[in-house]
């Protein structure tokens, strides 16, 4: 199980961390953390150092109550941010978070990976075409609506038989277009319950069915520390139970803010495993 980034095909079967790197002033754990160039380069550094594979930029947060960021401040926030990077970092491998077309079309030009969408083309039908044009890697998430309206899209009938349908309907489209590098991203928190959450993470070995790898992104999620009762902040542990958790559910990436918690995970799985 590989994907080609930029040329260099990345071996799937051993899981992969991602690091998180918000340039956003409101991101709900680390918003406005990394505001200018020696504290991006500094964590980077620390990220790349501790093991990560890649590192996740985003530039618009998706919390439901996130201010709205036009598309040109999205790209004026990212495209600076994945030069410095790269100046600093030639062969680090970045993955851009961002729903729009026109963004992951400046990233990608910009030196970037792969495209990471919350919405998976749902909002912005130009996304597809930009990914096939480019063939970079594309993850694609569950999610009804938009940040704003998805905490009240949460009835389903059955959860885990939708998602999968959303994602076979997904994949049917991208292969119509020649994209080879699909990534699969079950999309904890988004317009799912704590209750919900719970069930995708019980049930998500099913999501191999689609014979692609899987990422997931729990990292100090509502779901953890609402469950824990305690913040964000605090959620350290819980996130590293429910990585490892997902790891034994066949993910591929890790997608956190703890980039040496989660590789100590992925390798103490691995010696497990092996």
């Amino acid at each position: 199980m590989t994907i080609n980034c930029k040329g260099e095909l990345i071996d799937l079967s051993i899981p992969k961390v991602m690091g998180i790197l918000n340039v956003t002033p409101n991101s709900f754990f680390d918003g406005g953390k990394y505001k200018n160039e020696d504290e991006i380069i500094s964590q980077v550094d620390k990220m790349l150092s501790e093991g990560a594979t890649f590192i996740d930029i985003g530039a618009y947060s998706s919390k439901p109550s996130a201010e709205f960021v036009s598309e040109q401040e999205e790209i004026d926030r990212i495209v600076p941010a994945i030069e410095l990077i790269l100046k600093h970092f030639p062969k680090a491998l970045l993955s851009i978070d961002t729903f729009r077309a026109e963004v992951a079309k400046a990233s990608i030009e910009s030196g970037a990976a792969i495209i990471n969408d919350i919405a998976a083309g749902e909002l912005d039908e130009k996304m597809f075409d930009v990914i096939a044009n480019y063939n970079v890697p594309y993850i694609m998430m569950h999610m009804r609506g938009n940040p704003q309206t998805m905490q009240s899209l949460t009835q389903y009938d059955d959860i885990i038989k939708e998602m999968l349908f959303y994602f076979s309907e997904k994949v049917k489209k991208a292969r119509s277009l020649g994209i080879n590098d699909l990534i699969l991203d079950p999309g904890f928190g988004f317009a799912k319950t704590t209750d919900q959450n719970y069930e995708v993470m019980q049930k998500m070995e099913l999501f191999n069915l689609l014979e692609l790898p899987v990422l997931t992104g729990i990292s100090r999620k509502s779901m953890i520390y609402k469950t824990l009762g305690n913040t964000p902040q605090e959620a350290l542990n819980g996130t590293t139970f429910l990585n490892t958790i997902a790891l034994t559910k066949g993910a591929k990436i890790l997608r956190v803010h703890d980039v040496k918690e989660a590789v100590e995970c992925v390798t103490l799985f691995n010696k497990l495993n092996s």
